[in-house]
C-alpha cells in the first residue's frame, strides 16, 4: 500500500497539499489538496466562487497561501512570485490571451524568452527559427509576420500558447479557454491539448462547458465553496452529475416557451446595414418575446447589438419602436426610448472597476435619483439599490464592497441591474451567461423569461446554440452580416442548427 502511493506520488507534476487562503473574514480556500500526473489532462471544476481562480492564482505565484503546499515534481513552488512559478515550468493561458496586438507573431511567442534573457540586442533571424520550432509543436498555421492584432480570436489563443512552449513547460493551466470560440475553433484547441498530452505535458483545464472537458479530461478535481468534494477519474462521473457536485443540488434542463407572436411588435429592423459589418437586416421583436440571434465569431452580432443602442452608427436601413420611426445615435436616446444593452465582455464594457456594486447599479440611473437641489437623494438610492439586488439574488457582502470582488456571475448579475432600472422595454443581451457556471445561467435564464412574462421584449445573442433553443420561440442565423434564416426552437436541435451555419 505504502509502495503504492509512493509510485503514484512519483507520476505527480503537481501537488497541492492541504491549502487555505483567507481575503479577510471570507475563507476562498478551505484546506485544499489534490494532484496533477504526469501528460494528464485534468479538469478543475467548480461553480463561480467555489475557489478555482485563487488556487489558479497561488499555483501560478501570483497569491500566496496561508497554510499548505505546491509542489511541482516535488519541489516547492516559492508562491507570490509568478517568476519563480515560470521558471519550475508552470504556465497560464487565461480567457483573455493578454498578447501584444502591434506586434508580429513570431515577437509575441518568443518575447517572455528574450526578456528572461536580458538581451542587449535582438537577432531576428534567431527569433524567426524559435518562432518556427515552437508553431510547429502545436502545428499552428498563420503568417508569422503578421500582426497579432488582425487575427481571429480562437488564432490569438493559439499564439498565447505557443508564447508558454517557447520556454520549458511541464504544466499549462488553460483557464476557460474556450469561452469566444466557435465549434470548429474548439475542436482545434482541443485536439492541441490532446498533442500538449501526447509529449507528456499536463494540462490543468478550467471551462463552465462541461461537455468540452469531459473530451480531453482523465480525472476531475471539484470544488465547492472553498473545499475540495475530490478527485474522480471521468469515466465515475457525468454532466448531470458533474453539475449537480458542483452546485449542491439537482440542475434541471429543460426548454423555456417564448411563443409571443400574436402580441404588438416593440421592436422592427427594417434593411438596417452597415458596410463591412451586416447587411439588410430585417426582423421584429414583439412584446414578451424572447428572440435568439446566433451565428458564428465575425457573424456581425455585435456589431448590429451596438447600432441598435447607438455605439455604431449604420448607414442605412429603419428602427421603429412600438410602430414609430427612430433614428438612435446615442445610448441617451436609446436609453430615451426603452432600449438596454448588456455587453458580451461584462468586464471591459459592463461593470466600473474600481467602483462599488451600488455605484454600478445606479450607473445608468443617477439622474432619476436627483432631489430638486440636483443631488442624488440617498433614500431613494438605497431603495434602488436594494430592490435590484433582492429581484435578482446577487450574493454581497454589502453594497460599497467592490463590484471586482464578485463572481463572474454575482458581476452578471449587477450589470443586468443596471439595465434593468431604466424599466426597459426592449433588452439586448449579448452573451448574458459566457463565462459564468450552470447554476448562474440557469438563473439567468430564469430572469430572462421572468422579463418576458412582464412584458419585455428580449433580443438574446449568443453562440450557444443550445441556449439559443432552450430559451427562445424563434432564433434568427446569422452568418458574414447576414440573417441566413429563422428557425423555430421547438422543429430544431443543436446539430441541425450548426450545420445551417456552417453550410450557409
Amino acid at each position: 500500500m505504502e509502495a503504492e502511493r509512493h509510485r503514484r506520488e512519483e507520476e505527480d507534476v503537481l501537488r497541492v497539499s492541504h491549502v487555505s487562503k483567507h481575503y479577510g473574514g471570507l475563507k476562498a480556500l478551505d484546506d485544499v489538496s489534490f494532484a496533477v500526473r504526469k501528460g494528464e489532462v485534468h479538469c478543475l471544476a467548480g461553480a463561480n466562487g467555489s475557489g478555482k481562480s485563487t488556487i489558479i492564482k497561488i499555483i501560478a505565484g501570483v497569491e500566496r497561501q496561508d497554510s499548505g503546499e505546491v509542489t511541482l515534481d516535488g519541489d516547492p513552488i516559492r508562491t507570490g512570485s509568478s517568476q519563480g512559478s515560470i521558471q519550475h515550468g508552470v504556465q497560464v493561458i487565461y480567457q483573455d490571451p493578454s498578447l501584444f496586438l502591434n506586434l508580429t507573431v513570431a515577437e509575441n511567442i518568443v518575447l517572455p524568452s528574450i526578456l528572461s534573457n536580458r538581451a542587449r540586442t535582438v537577432r531576428w533571424r534567431q527569433i524567426r527559427e524559435q518562432a518556427i520550432a515552437t508553431a510547429e509543436k502545436i502545428q499552428l498555421h498563420v503568417d508569422l509576420d503578421a500582426l497579432v492584432g488582425s487575427l481571429s480570436f480562437a488564432q490569438q489563443q493559439l499564439v498565447a500558447i505557443c508564447r508558454a512552449l517557447s520556454r520549458d513547460v511541464k504544466l499549462l493551466i488553460m483557464d476557460e479557454p474556450t469561452t469566444a470560440l466557435a465549434r470548429h475553433e474548439v475542436e482545434i484547441l482541443l485536439g492541441v491539448v490532446r498533442n500538449l498530452q501526447a509529449k507528456g505535458i499536463s494540462v490543468l483545464f478550467v471551462s463552465h462547458k462541461l461537455n468540452e472537458v469531459f473530451e480531453v479530461s482523465q480525472r476531475f478535481t471539484i470544488l465547492r465553496d472553498g473545499k475540495c468534494l475530490g478527485t474522480f477519474d471521468s469515466a465515475q462521473l457525468n454532466v448531470p452529475r458533474l453539475s449537480s457536485m458542483m452546485m449542491g443540488q439537482e440542475i434541471e434542463s429543460h426548454r423555456f416557451s417564448s411563443e409571443a407572436k400574436q402580441r404588438p411588435v416593440l421592436l422592427r429592423v427594417t434593411n438596417l446595414s452597415k458596410q463591412g459589418q451586416f447587411d439588410r437586416i430585417s426582423f421584429e421583436l414583439h412584446e414578451g418575446e424572447v428572440l435568439g440571434l446566433t451565428g458564428l465569431l465575425g457573424s456581425g452580432r455585435t456589431e448590429l447589438a451596438l447600432a441598435l443602442f447607438g455605439m455604431n452608427h449604420p448607414d442605412q436601413g429603419e428602427v421603429s419602436i412600438s410602430g414609430k420611426p427612430v433614428r438612435i445615435r446615442t445610448v441617451s436616446q436609446a436609453t430615451r426610448l426603452g432600449i438596454a444593452y448588456v455587453p458580451e465582455d461584462r468586464i471591459r464594457q459592463g461593470l466600473v472597476i474600481g467602483q462599488s456594486i451600488a455605484a454600478n447599479i445606479i450607473l445608468a440611473t443617477c439622474d432619476r435619483l436627483l432631489n430638486r437641489f440636483g443631488l442624488i437623494d440617498g433614500s431613494q438610492r438605497v431603495k434602488v439599490i436594494q430592490r435590484w439586488i433582492e429581484r435578482l439574488k446577487i450574493k454581497i457582502s454589502h453594497p460599497d464592497s467592490p463590484v471586482e470582488t464578485l463572481s463572474g456571475g454575482n458581476q452578471q448579475r449587477v450589470v443586468i441591474a443596471r439595465w434593468l432600472a431604466i424599466r426597459p422595454k426592449v433588452l439586448i443581451l449579448d452573451g448574458p451567461t459566457v463565462g459564468i457556471d450552470v447554476g448562474a445561467k440557469r438563473s439567468v435564464h430564469e430572469l430572462i423569461q421572468a422579463l418576458a412574462n412582464e412584458g419585455v421584449g428580449v433580443l438574446l445573442i449568443t453562440d450557444e446554440i443550445d441556449e439559443a433553443l432552450a430559451n427562445c420561440g424563434r432564433v434568427l442565423l446569422m452568418r458574414a452580416g447576414r440573417i441566413i434564416a429563422e428557425v423555430k426552437a421547438a422543429e430544431e436541435d443543436e446539430m441541425s442548427v450548426q450545420k445551417r451555419l456552417e453550410a450557409a
